[in-house]
């Protein structure tokens, strides 16, 4: 029998992945060279795809990298000469933090213990920061930072610019990119494809850092994947190097299977079953919330705390052919994880529930 994968990434395929894919060998997509008419359209058509899905304006750019950890690296290589702020609640908006201060940015954080969120009215940026660096979903702890907050953030610094970390929630996130400047996510999440393929959407305000930048001597944007290159490219919906070809393929299929439900509508079916998960951990005898704020919970990957260790939880499931992801690093053993992503059904949710209740005895 077929698992389920509940796992926060790789996760579940979406279901018409299998049908996409066999299109893209069919039509040998692996193969065409990136500077065809062939890759064009299909950049381009991806593009459109995600502007919809998303309401990202035509003063944003889509562009394409190996990965969204690469997109840490060009982010700040391009949109900071000298210092980035960081909202820091996870291991993964630390390692956002942790990239600038490699890459020898004087790197600020705001962090808050594992578990815990940020509201607009807390946060404090310094005076100097070039760039507010925020993550919408930690993906290791289950937190959000809600839109409101975010676009606020943004609002009350429009001197700086802000990138939004939405790795693990696009496209849920109804984000205003007439404010947010930089965003970007992986597919192998939300999306429900293959891993190996980054997005990254930037404004012309970034582009426009990044090309001050390229004229200093002292500083440098990188020689792969620069802001200025991607755009360069991007204009005739072509990528410097040889993309992941059929990942886009694939991602503006999805994307446009997403299109057809209805952007409002996957976002209602998404809190339709955070709801159904949320209000079970919350009333069961073998789990509670592991982020005490209800509105700090994240909608598509959702934490809970185990009585019993985890792999024992894990265990359990795989037996009904379902799996579920393990806590996160120190919380391995005393947590799990939980996708809630647009490959997964409401029913599928209900039967998970149905056995993480046989634990319960």
């Amino acid at each position: 029998m077929k698992q389920v994968y509940f796992t926060a990434g790789p996760a579940e395929m979406y279901p018409t992945f299998e049908k996409h894919l066999l299109t893209a060998v069919e039509q040998q997509l692996g193969s065409i060279s990136h500077r065809s008419q062939k890759f064009r359209s299909i950049y381009q058509f991806t593009v459109e795809q995600l502007r919809t899905l998303m309401n990202i304006p035509d003063t944003h750019g889509i562009f394409f990298t190996g990965s969204a950890s690469e997109v840490w690296e060009r982010v700040v290589q391009n949109c900071v000469e000298h210092e980035s702020f960081h909202l820091v609640n996870g291991s993964f908006s630390k390692k956002f933090y942790e990239y600038s201060a490699s890459l020898r940015k004087y790197a600020h954080k705001q962090e808050k213990p594992f578990g815990e969120g940020f509201d607009y009215a807390e946060v404090e940026v310094p005076e100097y920061a070039e760039l507010i660096c925020v993550t919408h979903n930690e993906t290791s702890s289950g937190v959000q930072m809600r839109e409101p907050d975010i676009h606020k953030l943004k609002r009350s610094n429009l001197k700086k610019l802000i990138a939004v970390d939405m790795v693990s929630s696009a496209p849920y996130p109804e984000l205003d990119f007439g404010v947010v400047d930089t965003a970007f996510f992986s597919v192998q999440k939300a999306f429900g494809l293959p891993a190996g393929l980054g997005v990254w959407i930037a404004n012309e305000k970034c582009l426009a850092k990044a090309e001050r930048l390229q004229k200093y001597e002292d500083a440098t944007i990188g020689a792969h994947n620069s802001l200025p290159m991607l755009w360069k490219n991007f204009k005739n919906y072509e990528t410097p190097a040889t993309p992941n070809v059929i990942g886009i393929y694939l991602l503006g299929k999805v994307a446009e299977d997403l299109n057809k439900i209805g952007a409002e509508t996957v976002r209602k079916q998404t809190e339709e079953k955070y709801k159904l998960l949320n209000k079970y951990i919350e009333t069961s005898r073998a789990f509670s919330p592991s982020v005490a704020e209800e509105r700090h919970r994240s909608r598509t990957v959702v934490v809970a705390n185990t009585r019993i260790p985890s792999p024992e939880v894990i265990a359990q499931v795989k037996q009904a052919n379902m799996i579920v992801g393990s806590g996160y690093g120190p919380f391995k053993e005393s947590q799990i994880r939980i996708a809630n992503f647009p490959a997964v059904s409401f029913e599928q949710v209900e039967a998970l529930i149905g056995e993480l209740k046989k634990l319960e005895n």
